[in-house]
């Protein structure tokens, strides 16, 4: 027995939309409610990602000497806000 192409066999698996076909069709969520769901209002939809802080930062890059950092850094977890308080205070 020959083994079949691949074109051959993706063509068979998913063969080419007709004009049919695409008049016929309808949404997944419609075929498949279980996997796509429900369509659900906007405003009934939980906020993605990291909630925002009321006390917010800005991301800036910062050149250090190496022995400066390692000392920040060897006063353990934590060094980063404990930098920045004394920045803070300096100002």
């Amino acid at each position: 027995m020959k083994k079949q192409s691949n074109s051959k066999k993706s063509s068979r698996l998913n063969p080419e939309w007709t004009t049919e076909m695409i008049k016929t069709a309808r949404p997944a969520r419609e075929v498949l409610p279980k996997i796509f769901g429900a369509r659900v209002a906007a405003s009934m939809l939980k906020p993605r990602g990291r909630p925002k802080s009321s006390d917010s930062k800005i991301a800036i890059s910062l050149r250090l000497p190496p022995d400066t950092l390692a000392r920040w850094k060897a006063t353990g977890p934590g060094w980063q806000t404990r930098m920045a308080d004394v920045l803070r205070e300096s100002v």
